[in-house]
């Protein structure tokens, strides 16, 4: 392979080129395919010849230089006439700042690059959350950036809060907003105004200011698809690429088992017993259940890690299928996957795109199979039969035997 790191006549890295080369080797090193590392290069010389020529030094260099040389008006060798260096630009020069850092180049001081501080009540209050409540992370981080706007509104002093300009807030915070957003918004708001009742920061009591939120529990449709559809999403990822052995593992675990996106995500390989066929699942609220696992389910699994997953030193299950090979960033990847099977599958209108369709479909599924829905609910690891019940309305046919007429019909 030719050395992407060779500076050209008009580009030259000056004093940093040797960390340029180690930049570039390092990517090898991680798995990046020739022509990302080309342009990972490209940008360290680039950023190195700027850094040349404006006379800064090694111990000068930070995350703020690299918002420097984003704003710059590029007249660099090269014929470069840039107005300003775009976005991803300037992202993959901080990659290669974070890599200096990382090789004790220079010291790391300044924050990254669009991080916002965190107000300091919000920040107690989830370390209260993580520490006394279960809470994922992911949930976590949604109640704080809920929480964020509503404290603007309301001010940096507790002690000032009052009913009103509780009720005002909320109202200020919902405009346009869709009513389970605002459910979960007001939830949050309520659960942290008696986190700081409760540490004497305000009045008790605040929290009853806040309104419930009108939306009816399981009053619409469950959203599932047909069995013949399922298997359609499945077998897009038929094939021996490991990106199609990860993706029909996924696939399964949540067609077959009913797992949620959070589920699948969280797995790790010692949460596999191949000899007893279970699999352990950390739900919500930090429980752990353990399932059993069907073999079309197993099989899959066991062949993307034995022919598809990177061999890296993680033991979360699924990872990126390039380089570099990390877990998946949130949960959301998950459902990701499922919205590109159903493209491949070509279906144009499911009823949702995200990883829940699948576990709804699983649910219908068990039901008109004749599982009880004591067996479903046990699962679906669903704290109320209610939940699980709701699943049952799809079954038109069972519905039609027990309709009663309606009054007055002859």
């Amino acid at each position: 392979m030719a050395d992407s790191t060779k500076t050209t006549h008009f580009m030259d890295p000056g004093y940093l080129a040797p960390l340029v080369a180690e930049f570039a080797a390092d990517l090898r090193l991680q798995g990046y395919a020739r022509l990302t590392i080309q342009f990972y290069a490209a940008s360290a010389r680039h950023f190195a010849a700027w850094v040349c020529e404006t006379g800064l030094r090694l111990d000068e260099l930070d995350l703020a230089v690299v918002e420097r040389f984003a704003r710059h008006h590029c007249r660099c060798p090269g014929g470069r006439r840039w107005s300003r260096v775009s976005r991803t630009y300037a992202k993959q020069t901080e990659r290669f700042v974070l890599f200096l850092a990382a090789r004790g180049v220079f010291a790391l001081t300044a924050p990254s690059i669009g991080i916002e501080p965190v107000q300091p009540g919000i920040r107690d209050y989830k370390q209260w959350l993580a520490d006394h409540r279960g809470l994922s992370a992911v949930s976590i981080a949604r109640q704080g950036r809920m929480l964020g706007p509503l404290l603007t509104t309301l001010g940096a002093d507790p002690q000032a809060y009052n009913a009103a300009a509780i009720r005002a807030a909320v109202r200020a915070a919902s405009q346009g907003c869709t009513p389970s957003y605002v459910k979960t918004m007001t939830t949050a708001l309520r659960g942290y105004l008696r986190f700081l009742a409760a540490s004497g920061l305000c009045r008790p009591g605040l929290d009853g200011a806040i309104g419930q939120v009108a939306q009816w529990r399981l009053s619409a449709l469950p959203r599932y698809l047909s069995t013949a559809d399922v298997e359609r999403v499945i077998a897009t990822c038929d094939g021996d690429e490991p990106v199609n052995l990860r993706n029909r593992a996924a696939l399964l675990l949540l067609a077959r088992l009913g797992l949620r996106a959070g589920d699948v995500w969280s797995l790790r390989l010692d949460d596999f017993d191949w000899t007893a066929a279970t699999l352990r699942v950390r739900g919500k609220s930090r429980c752990e259940v353990c399932l059993p696992l069907p073999q079309e389910v197993g099989d899959a699994v066991l062949a993307y890690i034995e022919r598809g997953r990177p061999a890296v030193v993680d033991d979360r299950l699924f990872l990126l299928a390039r380089a570099p090979y990390r877990p998946f960033t949130a949960p959301s990847s998950i459902s990701d996957i499922v919205d590109h099977a159903l493209q491949r599958a070509g279906i144009d209108d499911p009823p949702s795109r995200g990883a829940g369709l699948l576990r709804h479909s699983a649910a219908t599924t068990m039901l008109r199979d004749g599982a009880t829905l004591e067996t479903v609910a046990a699962v679906l690891r669903h704290r109320s039969i209610n939940m699980t019940a709701h699943y049952a309305k799809v079954d038109v046919a069972m519905l039609s035997a027990i309709a009663q007429p309606w009054p007055g019909e002859g």
